[in-house]
């Protein structure tokens, strides 16, 4: 019995894999063939680091069943931390792929530490606190980073929280990250292939987290604390773990995210409140601990806006009117039952059974 769950849970996971392979191969394709516009073709990056942002939200809210609203500022540590370093190491490391896979694990890895520190003292609290801590760290994050100037000389590295000219470089002095104004000239090493692998390593992280133990001890504490502390589930390990791995992610997304930009600053529309709810319905939409519905959401999300550009001042409206049908179908009674009579399973069984009949 066991052995057939894992051989269900690892067809499953395959199936995943395998919708993201061939989404990248049909996505090649179409561009190769000239079936792309520029402007699609230039959202391709973005909408693979809304996808790893979904599912690594998705493990914080859907698994561990902790509401958190500071996925951005996880994003933005990891995009000026990942950005910073290929600034730096633009003359050093010519191999673009090299540089930048360099860059998301440093991302990731930085993002992941401060998932940590921020995880430690936030896990203790549930519901809408745990909402209003990590919501005010994503808001501080971005306020800090904003005063923060940092450059480089020959003499070496200098850093400062007041202005540019504190930071006392001579001739051949370079202002690295220049406070409100961020990092500019970022190479763009972000590519729709990178993107497609970022996710798959994303998916294949996330996913054996799931159907692993930790993945287990995780969800007993979401679906019943009190239980599974009696049980012996060390209960601020498996929540750190979780909330850090998804930290972590988040930050590799931003290093992404941040490679596709030539200016990088941390202003509210990148990074701000609005991002990290953009987030979580993408998640909510998709289905709690439901990843591929977070995947498919995130894409159909983010290409909605612009396919309905062309009808002008509707087309923000139109948006809302499909979110609030997707949502009643998606969690209401009502929407439940329809989705059940429209499923093909039951038109298939319905279809078996009247062949039957007639015979």
């Amino acid at each position: 019995m066991r052995d057939k769950k894992l051989t269900l849970n690892s067809k499953r996971n395959l199936i995943t894999y395998g919708i993201v392979i061939f989404c990248y191969i049909a996505v090649t394709l179409m561009i190769n063939g000239g079936h792309v516009s520029s402007l699609m073709e230039g959202l391709l990056v973005p909408i693979c680091v809304y996808v790893i942002l979904a599912i690594s939200l998705n493990l914080t809210v859907g698994i561990l069943g902790e509401l958190s609203l500071g996925h951005a500022g996880f994003m933005c540590v990891g995009a000026f931390a990942g950005a910073l370093f290929s600034k730096i190491m633009v003359g050093t490391i010519e191999n673009s792929f090299i540089r930048i896979f360099i860059a998301i694990i440093i991302g990731a890895a930085v993002a992941g530490v401060f998932g940590i520190l921020i995880g430690i003292p936030v896990l203790r609290l549930r519901g809408d606190y745990l909402a209003i801590v990590t919501l005010a760290f994503g808001e501080i994050i971005k306020n800090v980073i904003n005063v923060i100037y940092f450059g480089r000389d020959n003499s070496g590295y200098h850093f400062s929280m007041k202005d540019s000219m504190s930071l006392n470089l001579d001739e051949t002095g370079e202002v690295l990250i220049k406070g409100p104004q961020g990092i500019t000239g970022t190479p763009n090493d972000a590519t729709f292939f990178v993107g497609i692998i970022l996710i798959l390593i994303a998916l294949f992280i996330i996913l054996n987290m799931i159907n692993s133990r930790t993945g287990r001890a995780v969800m007993s504490i979401r679906d019943n604390r009190i239980a599974a502390e009696s049980l012996g589930i060390n209960i601020t390990k498996y929540k750190l773990l979780a909330f850090s791995v998804s930290a972590a992610i988040a930050g590799a997304a931003g290093v992404l995210y941040a490679h596709n930009l030539s200016s990088l600053t941390a202003n509210p529309k990148s990074f701000g409140y609005n991002m990290s709810i953009m987030i979580l319905v993408y998640v909510v939409l998709g289905g709690l601990g439901n990843i591929r519905g977070s995947m498919i959401s995130a894409v159909a999300l983010t290409l909605l806006p612009e396919l309905l550009r062309d009808l002008s001042e509707y087309r923000m409206l139109i948006y809302a009117v499909v979110l609030i049908i997707t949502m009643i179908l998606t969690y209401s009674s009502g929407g439940k039952k329809l989705r059940g009579y429209l499923s093909l399973n039951k038109i298939f069984k319905k279809k078996i059974i009247l062949k039957e009949a007639e015979r």
